[in-house]
């Protein structure tokens, strides 16, 4: 197969020619033509397998016959999760459609936002941007979206895991619902599958290569190693083998600015590369690195996925990465489009949960090669056979929630009938001695106690004579609002019956009626052994 044969036109056909490529890829194979068809597509593809002109060349080709761009418009959008990976892609577009009269642009953070927004006002045809600087572009109405035909999100679960998901659903909020969407990323996880929902319609998956594997021509060793010796063993390996060109991989930016002056003080050029650099400082480091006038890069996982070095011989884990799919974007950055790579990996022995995760991941037991004078004091387990790769632990079940709240409300009249008859059985075990019948008992007063406990009118009274005079609660209210405060108390009025009504109410003196009435609660009174206050 070449590439006339996927239906491209001339001038994209020429820009592939200048660029010295005559075969496509797998993947730009599998995922070319349903792009040209105007199908959504989600494909799954390693790093370095020519997945960017996967989607680079058919939106050149879809968008050349179409109309310009308005002015601060955008034809089609690319989400890339960093700044190093927009601008690898938007060096893409402008190397694919030199011969086509389209205009594109790369934003990112980082940068002066004031240069970008002025370069976005005649429109664009392509616009290629991270998540959180396009929505200060859209929030300072630099670009709209009216016209946009085509969204690609191009490593979609480095986005994920970056923590852009609010940002993506931000952004797919501001878009057309009529749109072709292209989702490319390393892997279909769940979390990907589930974002997919709200974003592809009917879309064709294009797999190319098995789920979280390893290119085929990347050797892959571990050297077990103490974590203090490990700067005086890079070093060892760079000098010994003289490896001009090398990517060195450390966990934190705090360890990548150590390292590198550790091997400027070796007398081994080098220069850290991390989020907190400023994008000139990262975009010099990177460019001195691709010309080999330094030869380490030291770099954190931020730039794993955003740096396209072709022909890099050479990759490094000083540190294994916490999350074991970071392992295999890391290391693909060297034996990219076929070449050969080699990647090392320093391991000590706090790491080994790491190396069974990773070794799990890709489904291979790493090769172990200890370096003479680098031995280490605590040894590295050996890893486990058969590595059995993790299950995902299964998400539990949302509990259905009730509708308008009745559920919830028949729930709790349960609870409340369980309550009050684990209340009247207590306190039918507790009657006896204590439960006298009130001489001065008055319909009012049984009113009164039943009022805090039943609000539906069948108080109890605290004598069998007076059952028949209960009256409701809330004309027990009234007659305790005629009386005022004038009420002589009662010896134990309200009895054990009363108390398994009323939520264990105590009698109350006069005083403490002004006071109930007043709002404030009475004080409660434990009565006597022979029934009296």
């Amino acid at each position: 197969m070449n590439f006339e044969s996927l239906g491209l036109s001339r001038p994209i056909l020429d820009a592939i020619a200048d660029s010295g490529y005559t075969t496509p890829s797998p993947i730009q194979a599998k995922a070319i033509p349903p792009v040209l068809e105007g199908r959504d597509v989600m494909a799954a593809a390693q790093t370095g397998t020519g997945k960017t002109a996967g989607f680079t060349l058919p939106l050149l080709e879809r968008l050349s016959g179409g109309r310009r761009a308005s002015p601060n418009k955008a034809r089609a959008l690319v989400l890339t999760p960093t700044r190093e990976l927009a601008a690898q892609v938007g060096e893409s577009v402008r190397q694919y459609g030199q011969h086509l009269p389209l205009r594109s642009n790369v934003v990112f953070g980082g940068v002066k936002i004031n240069p970008q927004m002025m370069a976005l006002r005649k429109g664009v045809d392509i616009l290629v941007a991270t998540p959180g600087r396009l929505l200060d572009l859209y929030n300072q109405n630099a670009v709209r979206f009216d016209e946009l035909e085509v969204l690609i999100l191009d490593e979609a679960d480095r986005m994920l895991d970056m923590g852009f998901i609010n940002d993506i659903r931000k952004i797919i909020r501001l878009l057309p619902e009529q749109r072709q969407t292209l989702m490319f990323s390393a892997t279909f996880s769940d979390d990907i599958r589930k974002l997919a929902r709200d974003l592809v319609k009917n879309p064709v998956e294009v797999s190319v290569t098995p789920p979280n594997s390893t290119a085929e021509k990347i050797k892959q060793w571990i050297v077990p190693v103490d974590k203090k010796r490990k700067p005086a063993l890079l070093i060892k390996l760079i000098a010994e083998n003289n490896w001009q060109q090398v990517l060195v991989f450390s966990r934190t930016k705090h360890g990548a600015n150590k390292l590198s002056r550790q091997l400027e003080d070796a007398g081994i050029t080098s220069a850290p590369i991390h989020g907190n650099k400023s994008q000139g400082a990262r975009t010099k480091a990177l460019a001195e690195f691709k010309a080999g006038e330094i030869r380490a890069l030291v770099a954190t996982d931020i730039a794993a996925r955003g740096l396209d070095i072709s022909q890099l011989p050479h990759v490094v884990n000083v540190d294994l990465p916490n999350v074991a799919e970071d392992y295999v974007h890391r290391i693909g950055r060297t034996a990219r489009a076929g070449a050969s790579g080699e990647a090392v990996s320093l391991v000590s022995a706090d790491e080994f949960d790491q190396l069974q995760a990773i070794e799990r991941l890709i489904r291979q037991v790493l090769p172990r090669e200890e370096m003479e004078g680098f031995e280490p004091d605590h040894n590295l387990p050996e890893s486990r056979m058969p590595l059995r790769p993790l299950k995902p632990r299964r998400p539990k079940k949302p509990k259905p929630r009730p509708e308008g709240g009745q559920a919830s409300g028949e729930a709790q009249a349960r609870q409340g009938q369980r309550r009050n008859s684990n209340a009247k059985s207590n306190s039918n075990a507790k009657s006896g001695a204590n439960a006298k019948p009130a001489a001065n008992a008055r319909p009012g007063a049984n009113g009164r106690g039943n009022s805090g406990g039943n609000s539906k009118g069948n108080s109890r009274t605290a004598s069998g004579a007076n059952n028949a005079q209960g009256k409701p609660a809330n004309q027990g209210n009234q007659a305790k609002r005629q009386d005022g405060g004038n009420r002589k108390p009662t010896e134990n009025r309200n009895s054990s019956e009363n108390r398994s009504a009323s939520g264990n109410a105590r009698p109350q003196n006069s005083a403490g009626a002004r006071n109930q009435r007043s709002g404030q609660g009475a004080r409660k009174r434990r009565p006597s052994p022979n029934g009296n206050r």
